[in-house]
């Protein structure tokens, strides 16, 4: 049986919110793409969702209000159901200690956020080929 793939996309920016989305679903139409402002909505969003049977990636924005991109992910790898989902951090910040704090938490990756529509569409390719294509997510 094929599970369903579904990537949340938690970033408090409209804009890169929709480049991203965008740029995934021109791969992939299959993909179920869930839009968060914030770290907290995302938090309750994958905690009540039936994932059970899916293939889950989540993509945060290091910086949003009411709960951050880190402090979302400390919570999500701190929650033994959803610990295993891979995780990829967005950011504008290349400050190399956030960086460092990101991948001590639990990130899969973390990527410079781009400037153009092109960059975005590196990304969802980039994460075609990580996630998808060896199904890993």
């Amino acid at each position: 049986m094929k599970h369903s793939k579904i990537i949340y996309v938690a970033d408090d920016d409209e804009d890169d919110r929709l480049f991203i989305t965008d740029a995934i679903r021109e791969l992939n139409l299959e993909i179920k793409i869930i839009e968060v402002a914030d770290g907290m909505d995302l938090l309750k969003l994958i905690q009540t969702e039936s994932i059970a049977d899916s293939q889950v990636l989540v993509i945060l924005d290091m910086n949003m209000p009411k709960v951050t991109g880190l402090e979302a992910l400390e919570a999500i790898r701190a929650n033994d159901q959803i610990k295993h989902i891979p995780a990829v951090m967005i950011s504008t910040s290349s400050d190399k200690e956030l960086i460092q704090k990101a991948y001590q938490a639990g990130i899969n990756a973390y990527i410079k956020k781009p400037n153009t529509v092109d960059g975005f569409m590196k990304i969802a390719e980039a994460l075609q080929t990580c996630f998808f294509d060896h199904n890993r997510l």
